[in-house]
């Protein structure tokens, strides 16, 4: 079927994209450093455990109330203060802003029927 083909040449022209090759890279880099891998992830574990707090607020639910916002601020600016790791973090956007877009140009197109 055509829309496969289309669909897999998309997903060839995301790997081939700066913004999947920087990010890439750049990953491989600092995980390459268990220090900076360990860091990354903390951050990450953090991050989510802030949106699940913010879903559940939304939703009405309890929430713990430890303030995971600050955790998380602080130790962005901890890690930002490393250029490489603040270059991942600005790939990262940049993917995300690329992935945001055709989703939404996919999202568009099909509005009518969803």
């Amino acid at each position: 079927m055509e829309i496969y083909d289309t669909t897999n040449r998309l997903a060839e022209e995301i790997r081939n994209s700066a913004q999947y090759k920087n990010l890439k890279e750049s990953k491989e880099k600092l995980f390459a450093d268990a220090e900076k891998k360990e860091l990354i992830e903390e951050f990450e574990k953090l991050k989510q455990e802030v949106q699940l707090m913010e879903i559940k607020r939304q939703n009405n639910q309890e929430i713990d109330e430890e303030d995971k916002k600050v955790k998380v601020a602080k130790l962005y600016n901890v890690l930002i203060e490393n250029k490489d790791i603040k270059q991942y973090f600005d790939y990262e956007i940049e993917f995300s802003k690329m992935m945001a877009d055709i989703n939404k140009i996919i999202g568009d197109a099909i509005k009518e029927v969803m």
